[in-house]
């Protein structure tokens, strides 16, 4: 009769490994972010040759900037980030609206946080097209320099990629508001649009940096 020793049997025992596989959604976005990161690079290369190849239009055309103007709008985007972010982890907590006063912000859900991203989302569009306005009325255009079209454009496809944030929050709003029971699914949702919103606050740190700090 063969005695196997304890030791022997734990040893010869099979071992389970649990392998955490990464969401295949998150994933997925920040592939396509990649992309367009390259897409916003191209942008970044326009800006900076033309602005080698003409600098007396940078020396001309930058006094028009409103850069205190221009600040606030971009501080109250970025601090969106921080709001987008409290949202996301509140959807990780599985908790969509509020558990306390409307004042109480520890207690907000993640619904309370997106809206309020999602309004300082539209202050930063509406901004955008305030000074939009005031540049055309002093005579800075997309067709009317160099430098009217390359700061149209980069804005500009900065500011339609904020609009999509802005639908991506309408559709994770109206997911959470119609979901009976807020999970995982509304959860990585939450987790894939904050993704999307940090992105754009990022590349708008930079075009800013570029276009109204480095005159």
């Amino acid at each position: 009769m063969t005695i196997v020793s304890t030791a022997t049997a734990a040893t010869s025992a099979p071992v389970r490994v649990s392998v955490n596989r990464p969401n295949p959604v998150s994933v997925g976005t920040i592939v396509w972010l990649a992309s367009e990161l390259m897409f916003f690079a191209g942008l970044f290369a326009m800006y900076f040759t033309l602005r080698a190849t003409v600098p007396e239009e940078w020396a001309a055309q930058t006094p028009l900037l409103n850069l205190p103007f221009a600040a606030v709008n971009t501080t109250v985007l970025v601090t969106s980030s921080v709001t987008c972010q409290m949202g996301v982890w509140a959807a990780e907590r599985f908790q969509p609206r509020r558990s306390g006063s409307i004042f109480a912000l520890n207690r907000w859900g993640m619904n309370e946080w997106m809206t309020l991203t999602y309004v300082m989302g539209a202050f930063f569009i509406g901004g955008q097209v305030f000074e939009y306005v005031g540049l055309v009325n002093d005579g800075l255009t997309i067709a009317s320099s160099p430098y009217g079209s390359v700061f149209f454009l980069t804005t500009g496809f900065h500011g339609l990629h904020v609009l999509g944030g802005l639908i991506a929050f309408l559709f994770l709003l109206g997911r959470s508001f119609v979901a009976k029971r807020f999970g995982h699914h509304e959860a990585t949702t939450a987790i894939v649009v904050s993704y999307y919103w940090h992105f754009v606050d990022v590349v708008w740190i930079a075009l800013f940096s570029v276009i109204y700090l480095i005159r």
